[in-house]
C-alpha cells in the first residue's frame, strides 16, 4: 500500500513540473496536419461489369455488402414514382422463396437486408455471411414482383403524396427544386398523384428491366472475411446475372440562375410557419480546386450551430430553432446552394432580410482568425473520427472511382482543409453564393407574411405548389353588408343545433385516439367537462397505463406527467376561471369580438372573428357555407418564443341534438396532434369527482 501511495505522489509532482514548465501566457502553436494513411481495398471486376471493393476487417466477426447501381440520373416524365414503386417491392422474396419465408430467414439469422431502386445493403454475422449474400443476389437477379404487392405499394405512396399536401417543408423542397433545375431535369421532376396513378404494374417490369443491372453496379464489402474466399462467393453468387441492353441518357441542362435576386412565394394558408430557402445553381464537384474552400466557407456561413446564420437567427433574434446552409455536389451538370430556416409567420420578411445581411458580410468582410481555425478543427475532428470505421475506407474509394478523384485526394485532404486562408472564403463564397442571382423561396401564409415581404422591396413572383406560375392571391372577399361579427356567432349556435339545445348541455364526456405525427405510439384521451369551466384530460397508451393528466376543479388545477404532479400556473387558473360554459359563443358580445375578413381555409371560405377576453385575443373561422367553426387559431410565449397554435376541426356529427367535430387537428409549431372521436356523452358519465 505505502509503494502505491508513493507512486501515485511520484506521479502527481511529475505532472506538476512538467506543468510548471509550460508558459500559459502564449498560445501553443497548432500541430502538423495528421498524417493520414488509408488502407487500399481489394479490388476485382466480374465478367458481366461489376467492379468489387473490399475493406478486410478483423475485429469483430461481421460482414455488410452494399450493391450500388450507378446509373446516370433520368427523368420519368408522366410516370414520376415508378422508381419509387420498384424500390419498395424489391426485397420482399424472390421467384424461389416466398416474402414470408425470406424475412422469416433475414430475422432468424440476425441479419439486415434492404433494397431500394438503385441498390441494396445487407449485414449480418460473418458465420452466415455467405447465406445472406445469396438472398441479396437472388432478391436482386430474381426478385418476387407481383401485382398484388404493387396495387399495395401504390396505394401506400398515394396516401403518403396526399398527407405531405399540407406540409410546408414538404412543397418548399419540391418548389425550389422544380424552380431551380426545371421539371425537365432529373433533380428538378417531381411525383404527384397524378403521375403515380399514370404507373402500372407492367411500367415497374419494365423499369426494372432497364435500370436494376449490373451495368454500372458496384459492391462494397466491409468486415471479417477472406479475399480469396469472398471472390469466390461473389462470382458464384453475382457472376450469373445478365447484363442489360441498358438506355442512352443524356441529362439536359438545369433552369438558368434567377437575372436577379426575387423572392418565389407559395401560398399556404394552414402554415404556421415560412420556410425560407435563399437558393443559386452551382458547378461544383469534389475534383475541383475551390471543393475544400467551399466545404470551409459554408461552414462558417451555415454549416453549424456557431454559424453567421444561426448565430444571427436563432441566438440573436429567435427567428428560428435552427438556421443552416449547404453546398451540393455534382459530377453530372447540376448542385445548388441553399440556406436559410423555419421561422415564424411575424418575422419571415426579417429572416430573409437577415439571411441576405450574413451572406453579404461572408463575401465582403475578413472571416475572423477563430472562426476560421474552428471550421478546420471540425472538418479535422469529423475526418479522423471517420477513419475509425472500415466502412469510411471503402466509402472513400468508391467515391475516388465515381467522382474522378486522384488517387491522393482523401490522404491530402486535412492538408487542403488547413490551406485554406480567409481570402479563400471570401473568393469562393463570391464564385458560390450568388445573391444576386438567387432566388428566395419563401413557402407560408401569404394573408399574414406578404405585406411585410413587400416592404423589403424584392421583387416577388407567385407560385402554386407544383411551381407553376400564378397570380397574387387574394386574402379577403368583401363581407355581404348584413353580416355582423355577432350574426356569424348566432348562425353558428342556430347550425350546431340553437340555442335552447345548446344550453342543455351540461357536461361533455369525449374518448378520442390521438396521433401525434413521429410519434411510434397511439395514446387514447378521455375528456372530460362540465359547466361553466371544470376540466379533465387523461391520456393512456397501451402497456404503459395513464402518461398524463390534466385537471381543473373550477377553483386551481394540476398536470400530472410521469408521476410528477405540477400545479397550474396562477395565470391559467385565471383565464380557466374566465370561461362561462362549454361553448364560448353564447357568451360572447358586440364589444369583444369583430369580423375582420372572409378568407380561404384549406379552400373552404370561412368568416374571420378576432376574439378578445381580457388580455387574450385568439381567431376564430367560421365557414361561410355551413356556419361551422373550422378552426381556432392562438399565439402564446413559451420559453422566450411565440407559439403560434391552430386547431383544424372538422366531421361534424350530431350527438343528442348537438353538431359537435369529430377530428381535430392541432398544430403547434413543428408539432401536429390529431385527435379522431370515437364517443361523445351529453350528460352522462361525468361526476364532480372525476376534477379532483
Amino acid at each position: 500500500m505505502k509503494t502505491k501511495i508513493i507512486a501515485l505522489f511520484a506521479m502527481f509532482f511529475a505532472v506538476v513540473s512538467v506543468s510548471a514548465q509550460v508558459d500559459r501566457t502564449k498560445q501553443p502553436k497548432p500541430g502538423p496536419a495528421p498524417k493520414i494513411t488509408l488502407e487500399v481495398p481489394g479490388e476485382f471486376e466480374l465478367k458481366n461489369g461489376i467492379k468489387v471493393l473490399v475493406v478486410e476487417n478483423h475485429k469483430l466477426p461481421r460482414v455488410s455488402y452494399s450493391l450500388r447501381i450507378d446509373n446516370k440520373p433520368s427523368t420519368e416524365g408522366d410516370k414520376a414514382g415508378v422508381s419509387s414503386l420498384l424500390g419498395a417491392m424489391l426485397g420482399n422474396g424472390t421467384t424461389n422463396i416466398s416474402k414470408d419465408e425470406f424475412n422469416e430467414e433475414i430475422d432468424f439469422l440476425g441479419a439486415n437486408l434492404s433494397f431500394g431502386s438503385s441498390g441494396a445493403f445487407a449485414s449480418s454475422l460473418a458465420k452466415y455471411s455467405d447465406r445472406i449474400l445469396e438472398l441479396m443476389a437472388d432478391a436482386a437477379m430474381n426478385p418476387l414482383l407481383t401485382e398484388e404487392e404493387f396495387n399495395k405499394e401504390k396505394d401506400k405512396l398515394l396516401e403518403s403524396l396526399k398527407s405531405n399536401e399540407k406540409s410546408v417543408d414538404a412543397v418548399a423542397g419540391r418548389v425550389g427544386a422544380a424552380l431551380s433545375y426545371g421539371t425537365h431535369h432529373p433533380r428538378g421532376e417531381y411525383t404527384s398523384e397524378d403521375t403515380v396513378k399514370n404507373v402500372t404494374f407492367s411500367d415497374v417490369l419494365a423499369y426494372y428491366e432497364t435500370h436494376f443491372n449490373p451495368n454500372n453496379a458496384y459492391i462494397v464489402v466491409v468486415g471479417d472475411v477472406d479475399f480469396p474466399t469472398l471472390k469466390k462467393q461473389i462470382k458464384n453468387r453475382f457472376g450469373k446475372w445478365e447484363k442489360s441492353a441498358g438506355i442512352d441518357v443524356t441529362i439536359p441542362d438545369p433552369s438558368p440562375n434567377a437575372q436577379y435576386t426575387q423572392i418565389n412565394f407559395v401560398d399556404m394558408p394552414n402554415a404556421v410557419q415560412s420556410n425560407i430557402s435563399l437558393t443559386n445553381n452551382v458547378d461544383l464537384k469534389m475534383k475541383d480546386e475551390d471543393y475544400h474552400s467551399v466545404l470551409i466557407a459554408n461552414k462558417i456561413l451555415g454549416g453549424g450551430f456557431n454559424s453567421y446564420l444561426n448565430m444571427n437567427l436563432r441566438e440573436e433574434h429567435g427567428y428560428t430553432y435552427g438556421a443552416r446552409s449547404s453546398v451540393g455536389t455534382s459530377r453530372w451538370n447540376a448542385s445548388r446552394f441553399t440556406a436559410g430556416a423555419s421561422v415564424r409567420n411575424e418575422v419571415t420578411d426579417s429572416a430573409v432580410v437577415q439571411t441576405l445581411k450574413e451572406i453579404k458580410r461572408i463575401k465582403t468582410e475578413p472571416v475572423e482568425a477563430d472562426a476560421l481555425k474552428n471550421a478546420k478543427a471540425k472538418y479535422v475532428g469529423d475526418f479522423v473520427l471517420a477513419l475509425e470505421r472500415p466502412q469510411t475506407v471503402a466509402n472513400y474509394a468508391l467515391n475516388i472511382k465515381l467522382n474522378d478523384l486522384p488517387s491522393d485526394f482523401y490522404t491530402t485532404y486535412l492538408e487542403k482543409i488547413n490551406a485554406v486562408t480567409a481570402e479563400d472564403v471570401n473568393r469562393v463564397a463570391n464564385k458560390y453564393f450568388k445573391t444576386e442571382n438567387a432566388r428566395i423561396v419563401v413557402v407560408g401564409k401569404g394573408s399574414d407574411v406578404l405585406e411585410n415581404l413587400e416592404k423589403t422591396g424584392i421583387p416577388i413572383k407567385y407560385y402554386d405548389k407544383y411551381a407553376n406560375a400564378t397570380e397574387k392571391p387574394v386574402f379577403s372577399k368583401p363581407i355581404p353588408k348584413d353580416i355582423t361579427a355577432m350574426s356569424v356567432v348566432k348562425n353558428y349556435v342556430a347550425a350546431i343545433g340553437g340555442k335552447d339545445k345548446v344550453k342543455e348541455v351540461n357536461t361533455v364526456l369525449t374518448n378520442a385516439n390521438v396521433t401525434i405525427e413521429g410519434a411510434p405510439f397511439k395514446p387514447t384521451a378521455t375528456i372530460k367537462q362540465m359547466s361553466p369551466n371544470k376540466f379533465s384530460m387523461e391520456m393512456v397508451i397501451e402497456g404503459m397505463g395513464t402518461v398524463m393528466k390534466q385537471k381543473f376543479d373550477g377553483a386551481s388545477g394540476y398536470q400530472e406527467q410521469q408521476g410528477r404532479k405540477i400545479p397550474m400556473e396562477e395565470k391559467d387558473v385565471d383565464k380557466r376561471k374566465q370561461e362561462r360554459g362549454l361553448f364560448p359563443e353564447l357568451f360572447m358580445e358586440a364589444s369583444n369580438i369583430e369580423l375582420e375578413s372572409i378568407v380561404s381555409v384549406d379552400g373552404t371560405d370561412a368568416y374571420k372573428i378576432k376574439y378578445t377576453e381580457g388580455d387574450e385575443v385568439s381567431y376564430r373561422y367560421y365557414s361561410t357555407d355551413s356556419n361551422l367553426l373550422i378552426r381556432t387559431e392562438s399565439t402564446q410565449e413559451a420559453q422566450g418564443q411565440s407559439v403560434t397554435t391552430i386547431s383544424d376541426t372538422n366531421n361534424y356529427k350530431e350527438v343528442n341534438g348537438v353538431m359537435f367535430p369529430h377530428t381535430t387537428k392541432i398544430t403547434a409549431g413543428p408539432q401536429v396532434i390529431i385527435l379522431n372521436v370515437s364517443e361523445i356523452k351529453l350528460n352522462d358519465g361525468v361526476t364532480d369527482e372525476d376534477f379532483n
